[in-house]
């Protein structure tokens, strides 16, 4: 029998306050073979304040066609195998799910150390409902693409979150005052840093206030849904009449 493959482990890393990085999930990168990053200037830093002292390689947009064949081999021949992304939740708006689909269709364990992301703390701290949302990624770059996803917005019932870069962030404020001036926004910047803010308001307040300096950080987006649509409501009573 030829010897068993290693496991990939996704490990959530903080997206700003190192005290959000999890026991397990330093456990976990001190024991494996190899740590694949985003950025490994970056993951270094991090690495370093947990005394962690491990292989480091690059794997990111730009090299995960070419780099992913020989991390499975690394993986088939039993080296165990760490991937973080550069804050927050690998797999999620980053490479790391091509390198998952690979593993798994390989045949090769594939397990996670959940942590900290920015998607669900900005849900939480906006105040809008969070039964049911939707993440969108990336906010669109293209103007004609990002018109399209805030115009689908104006009868979206969940509350929408997006991450937006801080040189989009203007782009994509002026699009949802222009589209949906008096719905509710809220954007949180640098979350669990010292800087973190949650600025709450209409979509035109919003970008108000964004407009008066200059604009750094790190930025979460997220846009109140309409709540049921007309009718639903009744429509559900009357299905359970039925019954």
């Amino acid at each position: 029998m030829g010897e068993s493959p290693g496991t990939l482990t996704l490990v959530a890393t903080p997206i700003g306050n190192l005290g959000d990085m999890t026991y397990r999930g330093v456990e976990v990168l001190k024991s494996v073979d190899v740590i694949l990053a985003e950025d490994t200037r970056h993951s270094r830093r991090l690495l370093d304040h947990f005394a962690i002292s491990k292989p480091l390689l690059s794997y990111h947009d730009h090299n995960e066609t070419r780099a992913t064949p020989s991390i499975i081999e690394r993986l088939q021949r039993g080296d165990n195998v760490a991937l973080v992304t550069d804050a927050g939740t690998p797999g999620v708006s980053d490479p790391g799910f091509y390198l998952v689909r690979a593993a798994l269709e390989a045949g090769i364990p594939v397990t996670m150390v959940p942590g900290a992301n920015a998607v669900l703390p900005a849900l939480v701290l906006s105040g809008f409902p969070s039964e049911t949302f939707v993440f969108a990624g990336f906010a669109p770059r293209k103007p004609g693409e990002l018109k399209r996803t805030i115009d689908a917005l104006e009868n979206e019932a969940r509350t929408a979150v997006f991450f937006v870069s801080p040189h989009q962030l203007h782009k994509v404020l002026d699009a949802l005052a222009q589209a949906l001036p008096e719905r509710p926004v809220a954007v949180a910047r640098e979350l669990t840093k010292v800087h973190e803010e949650v600025a709450r308001g209409t979509a035109r307040e919003v970008r108000d206030h964004f407009a008066k300096g200059t604009v750094r950080g790190e930025f979460v987006v997220v846009v109140r849904g309409i709540g049921k649509r007309r009718g639903a409501a009744k429509n559900e009573d009357d299905s359970r009449d039925g019954d």
